[in-house]
């Protein structure tokens, strides 16, 4: 036993050693901006107006995107769940389909869909375009929302929660809302940060729908600046990290154990 704990701390240090070398190599790049010395002078960079613009927008796009992928996929695996399970593997193969589909195929099928000359056209004002990629990116978020919400469905008691509220004369909405959403509000939060990270580092659809988001920012620096690149590298690490975090802790299980 105690050779076996042994070679399994050791595996998992040389994998945290693995991972962590690219990420303080960056780090220390960073901090050599200036000749003969480390300092923190490409992080100034974060206050620049072109940083906080393009941030600014991706965060904001990045909310819209959980709100719009909340509002989709709670009321999806409710009913799935409750009405409809034999269609479950018809939905779960449709989630996944962002997986497989590459975002330049995805983008460029946008286009040809919602360009200036079709039915909807979605990429004519700047504002359109927005409103494209918010669809494009809870495309991209779908296998990732769906699967955090249906776990945290399958451990709830979907049909006694829905027809003691109906016994109480409670509608449709007041049920999925009031009653279902707050007892999976873990895997609600676990799928937001998974969102938000995504989103935050999203680089190709943004750049080929031509929107001023964080990744083509991080993308446009990097090609004539390359330790203040490295300095928003770092950003990015720290945000999607922090974003793992805070979905291991309010991911986890919070209802009381029972004594037996």
């Amino acid at each position: 036993m105690k050779t076996s704990s042994v070679g399994a701390w050791v595996a998992v240090c040389i994998g945290v050693f693995y991972l962590l070398m690219p990420l303080m190599g960056t780090v220390e790049f960073s901090l050599r901006m200036l000749r003969g010395t480390y300092s923190f002078e490409a992080y100034k960079i974060l206050g620049t107006g072109e940083f906080q613009q393009s941030f600014l927008f991706s965060m904001i796009i990045a909310l819209l995107t959980i709100i719009v992928s909340v509002l989709i996929v709670v009321p999806t695996v409710y009913f799935v769940q409750l009405r409809l399970p034999k269609l479950r593997p018809i939905v779960e193969f449709i989630t996944l389909l962002p997986l497989v589909i590459p975002a330049i195929v995805l983008v460029f099928g946008y286009l040809r869909l919602y360009n200036s000359s079709s039915w909807l056209p979605l990429t004519g004002t700047a504002e359109a375009t927005n409103v494209l990629l918010l669809f494009a990116y809870v495309a991209l978020a779908l296998p990732y929302m769906y699967r955090a919400i249906d776990s945290g469905m399958r451990t709830v008691d979907v049909r006694t929660l829905t027809e003691a509220a109906e016994s109480l004369g409670a509608g449709l909405g007041t049920i999925l809302f009031t009653v279902i959403l707050p007892n999976v509000r873990s895997a609600v939060l676990s799928g937001a940060f998974l969102t938000f990270a995504i989103v935050i580092g999203e680089f190709t659809i943004a750049s080929l729908l031509d929107r001023p988001v964080f990744g083509t920012y991080l993308q446009n620096v990097g090609a004539g600046k390359p330790y203040n690149a490295s300095a928003l590298s770092v950003v990015a690490f720290a945000i999607t990290w922090a974003s793992m975090g805070l979905m291991q802790v309010f991911g986890r299980d919070r209802r009381p154990k029972v004594a037996h």
